[in-house]
């Protein structure tokens, strides 16, 4: 576990190296630092891991997608997102403007700031991921999108819902109680939860957030990989990007009998489809010279 101060922020993040192949499995001549395809490791993109809301965070993605693709090859980035898990919790900035801010003055704290990415967004994350890609092309290398929301009918039902969950949470002896009987980390949760709804902008600013066009997903230039569930309300706008996105080298798998948590319940074949996608991206990476210029 780690602290890293960017944006004025203390950022909550844990960092996983690449691993390296054991060198007595290696062919003569080589180090370790090339991929099996060739590719020199360090110039292959970071993978960054973007979280949903309120009560998500680093942690959702470390066992199914992130420790997976540290033991890949590819060095990983997680961190809590602003005002989630043990980020600091500010009263403001929690529209995606900001929220593209914390990423870039992370990695630049990180000292990864001349180095391309390859963002993976759940949920709301997701929808960050995409934002990042149209505001710096020329940093994100590639794109991961689980269950992103992306209409904005999806806009006006969240906010509902967290209004809705607001209004139960304040003042509410549930943290209180979950601690008398001993369940401390569902009363870190719902004291988080409540401290999110009630007392910063989050929901105001979810609320005046601008919805995606076919336009932006025109714009969009990494490979683009879209994983729903079947079951899943987002699978409509998944498809809409797709369409657009023809520019990116776009993917999109629908996984069968799976709602909108595909990250919880779905590890073994969503595990693959990403990795597989992760170094697709880092070879093309890596055959355009990998890293940015300084």
């Amino acid at each position: 576990m780690a602290f890293v101060r960017a944006n004025s922020l203390r950022f909550h993040v844990q960092r996983l190296p690449a691993a390296v192949p054991d060198r007595r499995n290696l062919p003569d001549g080589t180090d370790g630092t090339d991929g099996t395809d060739g590719t020199d490791r360090t110039d292959r993109p970071v993978v960054v891991f973007l979280h949903g809301l309120v009560v998500d965070n680093l942690s959702s993605f470390y066992c199914p997608l992130a420790l997976p693709t540290a033991l890949a090859g590819h060095e990983a980035v997680l961190y809590d997102l602003r005002g989630h898990g043990r980020t600091e919790r500010p009263a403001t900035g929690y529209d995606s403007r900001t929220a593209v801010r914390d990423l870039l003055a992370l990695l630049g704290a990180l000292g990864l700031g001349h180095r391309r990415v390859h963002l993976v967004g759940n949920s709301h994350g997701g929808t960050l991921a995409l934002h990042a890609a149209l505001a710096r092309p020329d940093l994100v290398a590639g794109l991961t999108l689980l269950e992103p929301p992306l209409s904005g009918a999806w806009v006006e039902n969240m906010v509902d819902t967290l209004s809705a969950a607001a209004l139960s949470l304040e003042d509410s002896p549930v943290p209180a109680e979950l601690l008398g009987l001993r369940l401390r980390k569902a009363a870190h949760l719902t004291a988080i939860a409540d401290e999110l709804l009630n007392r910063t902008s989050l929901i105001d600013d979810i609320a005046a957030s601008r919805t995606f066009t076919p336009a932006d997903y025109a714009r969009l230039r990494s490979p683009l990989l879209i994983v729903c569930g079947e079951h899943s309300e987002l699978v409509a706008g998944a498809r809409e990007l797709a369409r657009h996105a023809t520019q990116a080298g776009t993917t999109l798998r629908i996984l069968p009998g799976l709602g909108h948590d595909v990250l919880k319940e779905s590890s073994g074949s969503l595990r693959k489809a990403v990795l597989a996608h992760l170094e697709a991206t880092a070879v093309v990476t890596s055959a355009r010279a990998g890293a940015l210029v300084p």
